[in-house]
């Protein structure tokens, strides 16, 4: 794999409320067109965040201006992923935080561990995203507390919808924190969804799955990454992955990838192969992307190839789970979302600037034996 271009989808404005911008989503349409949406905010973590959208005809190197596109809440979304439900049917899931139950609190409470409320929005496009429905928002079991979405909604080879959904402690919980991640399933569209499936989840509510990442393989199979942390040794581990055979219901034990520490939104290729994103916050400060040729397959590490390398060493000194979720807010970059382009090259955005600004960057990898561009 060798980068041949790279660009910005996306530059934050320092002091306005579009300042900082991340959780990058591509999309590609039937007609070949691309979707992108992101996140905007003053900060990381504030009360006026919410999302634009943006077009590209040419296969992501210049973009439209961006939009709001969304109806009534528009702040306090903090990320929105779109699907490809039907040939002429656009699904958007969005999260939701509710600032305003705490008035300046920070999304994710140090002392507990307890986050503000959230929710689960779902709005519907007839028009590939020139038009939207109302947000309408999905009930989620209560014992799941304040729901995170992790991942775009992904479709099995039925026409089954999955939502994944990671578990939250109310903002002022003191209880213990008994982490997991679940799917959900709808059968009709999205419309409704049936009972919870764990797919990670530690009893001991020693390990944390984080920022569960889906992808669907040609024959069904899930394979799910997700970003482990160990809460008593306070420290990230490497990637782990999973793989269901009945479309969720069941899973692999966790394997343990080899390589650290976040993942981003993975690709399954024509061929069957799987690219994925990561980032490698505390070991090379870098974004990085890695191969295998099947959904189940050791990532060849000859294929990892540097997206984007940042300057200095990351944050990640917090001594408790609760600082080092308040430490997300001071991370410079990140989140990386790979899609498969029509020409068959990939582009993958993501999110990195200085502390004045972060921005939405892409880049164009074509999946050959060449080397890798010169600014890497």
């Amino acid at each position: 794999m060798r980068i041949i271009e790279r660009g910005m989808l996306a530059a934050g404005i320092a002091g306005t409320p579009r300042a900082t911008l991340t959780f990058p989503m591509l999309l590609a349409l039937p007609d070949g067109g691309l979707l992108a949406t992101y996140r905007t905010g003053s900060t990381k973590d504030c009360a006026d965040e919410t999302i634009e959208l943006r077009r590209s005809a040419d296969g992501g190197r210049t973009w439209s201006a961006p939009i709001t596109p969304f109806d009534e809440p528009h702040a306090g979304l903090k990320l929105c992923y779109l699907t490809q439900a039907a040939p002429d049917r656009l699904l958007a899931a969005a999260m939701w935080v509710d600032h305003a139950a705490y008035p300046g609190a920070r999304l994710s409470n140090p002392q507990t561990e307890g986050c503000l409320p959230m929710a689960i929005l779902l709005a519907e496009s007839p028009d590939a995203g020139h038009s939207w429905s109302a947000w309408r928002q999905i009930t989620l079991p209560a014992e799941l507390g304040p729901p995170s979405l992790t991942s775009p909604l992904v479709s099995l080879p039925d026409g089954t919808l999955v939502m994944s959904i990671e578990s939250n402690k109310h903002y002022h919980d003191s209880n213990p924190w008994r982490q997991q991640v679940v799917l959900f399933h709808s059968a009709d569209g999205g419309a409704s969804w049936g009972s919870p499936y764990v797919a990670g989840a530690d009893p001991a509510g020693q390990i944390f799955n984080w920022d569960q990442r889906l992808a669907v393989a040609h024959d069904g199979r899930i394979g799910a990454f997700v970003w482990t942390f160990n809460r008593e040794a306070n420290r990230y581990h490497n990637i782990h992955r999973r793989v269901s055979s009945d479309g969720g219901k069941h899973w692999s034990v966790a394997e343990d990838l080899g390589f650290a520490d976040q993942p981003g939104r993975p690709t399954v290729l024509p061929d069957g192969g799987v690219v994925l994103p990561y980032v490698d916050r505390f070991g090379s400060c870098a974004i990085r992307i890695r191969y295998a040729p099947d959904l189940a397959a050791a990532f060849d590490p000859a294929s990892d190839l540097v997206i984007y390398q940042h300057h200095s060493a990351a944050a990640g000194s917090a001594d408790t789970t609760g600082a080092a979720l308040a430490d997300m807010g001071i991370w410079s970059f990140g989140l990386p979302f790979s899609l498969l382009l029509p020409d068959g090259d990939l582009l993958v955005a993501y999110y990195a600037g200085s502390g004045a600004t972060l921005d939405i960057h892409w880049v164009r990898i074509r999946r050959d034996a060449g080397g890798v561009d010169e600014n890497n």
